[in-house]
């Protein structure tokens, strides 16, 4: 049985009142829906709330799915306007940075990060791209961000990304280009870190 007809299986149990079946459906989704979160977001907990609210969303919605996408795609148009909605909510939220401590109910733990590059120089060169694309992304619309995360990162088609947003695939073309010149845009002071030679 492929995953999509599973999924169909779990989802119409779940329509049916199954809440084994629901928690299957979460189980499923769950570890995706938190790294596309948290990639939008970088920061834990704001990812989780955005994944808490958005399996909420879907569990009081999903009477109303009638699988005209896959539930995955479903699911992602949610996280992804949970988001939005986070971001309006918190227009005064900052990115963590890597050196501020992790609180925790111990105390502040101190971030350890494993040097698993070849060499310190490659990683301090991939720290600071990584660095500038984050910072770049941070001042870009909200919409921007998340195409760019889904097309980029999450390797989402143009499709998938036209589901999610709701928008025609001509739509996410263009805008996805304009966002890609925007990125471009805001790091074009930084060009020693993307262009050699």
């Amino acid at each position: 049985m492929t995953q999509a007809a599973d999924d169909a299986v779990l989802i119409s149990q779940a329509q049916a009142g199954d809440r084994s079946a629901f928690d299957s459906l979460v189980s499923r989704y769950e570890a995706r829906a938190y790294q596309y979160a948290y990639r939008l977001t970088h920061n834990p907990e704001v990812a989780s709330d955005i994944v808490s609210d958005g399996f909420l969303r879907v569990y009081t919605a999903l009477a109303n799915f009638r699988g005209q996408s896959a539930f995955g795609t479903w699911l992602y148009r949610i996280i992804t306007n949970c988001y939005l909605d986070y971001k309006k909510r918190d227009k005064s939220s900052r990115q963590t940075s890597l050196d501020n401590a992790i609180r925790s109910e111990e105390g502040e733990i101190e971030r350890q990060i494993e040097d698993t590059s070849p060499g310190h120089d490659t990683l301090a060169e991939r720290s600071a791209r990584e660095g500038a694309v984050q910072s770049a992304l941070a001042v870009m619309p909200e919409q921007q961000q998340a195409m760019l995360v889904m097309f980029h990162v999450e390797m989402r088609s143009y499709e998938e990304i036209a589901q999610v947003l709701d928008v025609p695939l001509g739509t996410v073309k263009s805008r996805l280009n304009r966002a890609r010149l925007a990125l471009r845009d805001q790091l074009s002071g930084q060009k020693e870190l993307f262009f050699s030679g």
